[in-house]
């Protein structure tokens, strides 16, 4: 009895033994059949294949079954789909039968293959740190910093393709190598590709609304939109395409083609011919249209028509290779052409790039006037804009077309030629005109000005070209003329002023605006209605009621606020004076850099006086207004605004000096330079008036003192204003009248000094700033600075 106790015991536990060994094979799933899973024969077809899996996709959707095993099978539907779907693993797969990876996914987690699974999950977690992360996602990492300051600005130029993961999704992993696919395919193209880890990248999650792993979305514009389909390399590539606005490029055949060229006027856009064999637009046009939308309209032709024979027959196109022809002003002959089979992106791009403006565009916006002329940097990169003031009525016409066959024979990358119709663009033609007649133009009197910009914030230097224009040969024969001029001597341009900037001609109304952006995020609205939870359409509501918001409440400020405008800019004008003429007490105590219209400004005294010249350091300068008790006020709001550009310079100070408290100072200083006395006739006569009354105006005159070497620059008052016009008048008179009523006449306007014409003794002060900076303004050496505490204040 007990030896057949022993070998029940014994069989018993080889049997345990036996189970151990092979219970994975006893307890594993069927082998995993991609034709099985989509129920389709050996010999399906691919569009059998791709019908079938349309099918069961909509069916087995884990958004729309929620039965248990709905996820389960919806993988295996997609896996199944991407080996039968390509014709290499499709092959493979037939020839060798079942391959590893679909092992992994067959296999279901029960009995002793749960107990493995488990394992191979603690294994996993050992390796975590970022050894198992593929090279392509962290290539394309985001992190909120970059997502923000990068690629939200880039969303307006290509649309972009991220990813939501983690280490610790492990449903991820299924659709890496479509993921992979999609990647290799559309990121040449030009799409933008990023990957999210949620688990590190909480807050950009947050902000993107991606709340679960894996999701797949969609950027352009900033804006933000989920995919909700199976994960397929074809759905993600017409997800992409549906990003993109529609309309973007326009499908030309024989009979539009002419109305597509000739419409470069009404948009102010070169025109880009696309010719290629194929039904629809290929997404690498789409996107090179989408980038350069704000330059360029673009137009597709398809050679397979028969609706299209004309116009490649028109441009005698090769019908075997893609050609791209680029069009502007001449719409006869193309201005480039490029002719490839499999054209890159990067040719397409320098292609477009290089000729993204015509040979003479509208100013229509900031934008283009801010591209077409840029602010000078260096003395080599110079632009000049040559710009024509004209009317858009048919009598302009061949004015304008004289003007652009002028601008079409420049060789010279410095000139850059625009014009402006002047009832468009009417606040900047009155500051560049306002010597001149701002009536509506006629024909005798168009203009054309030379201007070079000097800031970012307006300021050009300019000059407007004598004699008008009205396209003749003597005009083109001046303008040639002056220009070579210009770029002999910079200083030619004579003239400066603060542009104004430029009315956009192309916005739409507000209203149209706000419609649109209402429009669009409803339609988001309804469609995450359809397939996402109300947590992930938080955000789209919040946008929506938002700009509703925003659109009502402009309105209504908008109707209110036009009574209350000339109120709070009176009370700005009135605030100004009170902020240039701080004591000098608070501004010498300032360190603060300069605001906004404000310019630190210390009196001369004599207890200011050695620390703020005698001692100055070397290299620092300091710059004093001559002023006195009556044109204090005028002339430190005139100085304050002409140096501000400067005041950012570390070796320039301002100062200001009374000539009431201190009036044999400048007496002494001159009388140390004699070759700063003036030279010219007219000043010498003043000397000999002013010698009369024993006392020399030097109010307006600014100097430029160098504390250390003992010299200075001075800036003598010149007017542009009504007093400038004043002196002339007399002049003339004087040559007609003679010596004692010219006498008369300088003395009467003389008497006639108003604030205004103080103002304008400090015109031409910022271009003396620059002279100052550039070193170029002749220097005065005296022995030593005449002291100002010697010196006793008038009564």
């Amino acid at each position: 009895m007990e030896v057949s106790w022993s070998v029940f015991v014994s069989c018993c536990v080889w049997v345990v033994l036996l189970l151990a060994l092979f219970g994975d094979s006893l307890a594993s799933a069927p082998e995993f059949d991609p034709y099985k899973v989509l129920g389709v024969s050996r010999h399906a077809s691919q569009a059998e294949i791709k019908k079938v899996y349309k099918r069961l996709a909509r069916e087995w959707h884990p958004d729309k079954n929620k039965s248990p095993g709905a996820e389960d099978m919806f993988i295996k539907i997609t896996k199944s789909y991407e080996i039968l779907s390509n014709e290499e693993r499709r092959a493979n797969y037939d020839r060798f039968g079942q391959m590893d990876e679909n092992q992994n996914l067959a296999r279901a987690p029960q009995g002793f293959r749960h107990y493995h699974d488990s394992f191979y999950f603690d294994e996993s977690f050992f390796h975590f740190p970022r050894t198992s992360r593929d090279f392509t996602d962290s290539k394309h990492l985001f992190h909120y910093n970059q997502y923000i300051s990068e690629v939200l600005p880039d969303s307006f130029k290509r649309p972009y393709l991220i990813k939501i993961t983690s280490e610790w999704c492990f449903t991820c992993i299924h659709i890496e190598p479509v993921w992979k696919d999609t990647v290799q395919e559309l990121e040449p193209l030009g799409v933008g590709i990023g990957v999210v880890d949620i688990g590190y990248e909480r807050q950009l999650a947050n902000h993107l609304g991606a709340h679960r792993t894996p999701s797949i979305l969609g950027l352009i514009n900033g804006k933000v939109t989920f995919f909700h389909y199976a994960v397929v390399r074809e759905h993600l590539r017409q997800f992409v395409e549906s990003l993109l606005p529609q309309k973007l490029v326009e499908k030309v055949t024989d009979n539009s083609y002419l109305e597509f060229l000739n419409s470069w006027h009404e948009e102010n856009k070169p025109r880009v011919l696309m010719f290629d064999v194929a039904s629809n637009i290929p997404l690498l046009y789409k996107l090179t249209a989408f980038a350069y939308k704000d330059y360029v309209r673009f137009g597709y032709v398809d050679m397979g028509l028969t609706e299209t024979s004309k116009v490649v027959q028109r441009f005698n196109i090769n019908t075997y290779a893609p050609t791209m022809l680029l069009f502007k002003e001449n719409t006869d002959k193309p201005a480039d052409v490029i002719q490839a089979k499999g054209i890159k992106k990067q040719i397409i791009d320098e292609f477009v790039s290089n000729n993204r403006f015509l040979l003479v565009p509208r100013l229509v916006n900031q934008k283009l006037f801010d591209e077409l002329c840029p602010v000078k940097q260096f003395h080599r990169r110079r632009k000049y804009c040559v710009l024509l003031v004209t009317g858009e009525v048919e009598q302009f016409v061949s004015v304008n077309e004289a003007f652009f066959d002028f601008a079409s024979s420049n060789t010279k990358e410095v000139l850059r030629f625009a014009y402006v119709y002047q009832r468009q663009q009417q606040p900047l033609c009155d500051t560049l005109l306002k010597k001149e007649d701002t009536t509506p133009p006629q024909v005798r009197d168009i203009h054309v000005i030379l201007l070079e910009r000097r800031s970012a914030t307006g300021r050009v230097l300019y000059r407007t070209v004598t004699g008008g224009w009205n396209g003749s040969d003597n005009d083109k024969h001046r303008l040639l003329e002056q220009l070579e001029l210009l770029q002999r001597d910079p200083s030619y341009l004579t003239h400066d002023a603060m542009l104004p900037e430029l009315n956009n001609e192309f916005a739409s109304m507000f209203l149209i605006q706000w419609i649109n952006t209402a429009y669009d995020y409803l339609a988001q609205f309804y469609f995450d209605l359809l397939y996402s939870n109300w947590r992930e359409m938080m955000p789209v509501l919040s946008l929506i009621f938002s700009a509703l918001f925003i659109l009502f409440g402009t309105v209504i400020i908008q109707a209110f606020s036009d009574a209350g405008e000339d109120k709070p800019a009176k009370q700005k004008a009135t605030g100004s004076p009170k902020t240039a003429e701080s004591s000098p007490e608070q501004e010498s105590s300032s360190s603060r850099p300069p605001k906004k219209n404000f310019v630190e400004v210390t009196e001369l005294t004599d207890i200011t006086y050695t620390s703020n010249l005698v001692r100055l350091k070397p290299g620092h300068i300091n710059v004093v207004l001559i002023l006195t008790d009556a044109s204090k006020q005028v002339l430190l709001r005139k100085f304050a605004k002409e140096v501000y550009s400067f005041s950012g310079s570390q070796t320039l100070h301002y100062s200001f000096l009374n000539v009431d408290k201190h009036s044999q100072w400048m007496d002494s200083l001159m009388e140390s330079a004699p070759d700063a006395r003036p030279s010219d006739r007219l000043d010498k006569e003043e000397e000999e008036e002013d010698s009369t009354s024993n006392k020399s105006d030097y109010t307006g005159h600014v100097l430029a003192l160098n504390g250390h070497k003992k010299y200075f620059c001075l800036f003598r008052p010149v007017f542009t204003g009504e007093e400038a016009e004043c002196s002339r008048w007399s002049d003339e008179d004087a040559a007609t009248a003679g010596p004692s009523k010219a006498s008369r006449s300088r003395s009467s306007s003389r008497q006639k000094a108003t604030t205004l014409e103080i103002h304008h003794k400090l015109d031409r002060l910022g271009l003396w700033m620059e002279r100052l900076m550039e070193g170029t303004l002749p220097r005065h050496y005296i022995p030593a600075w005449p002291g100002l505490d010697t010196i006793t204040p008038q009564k």
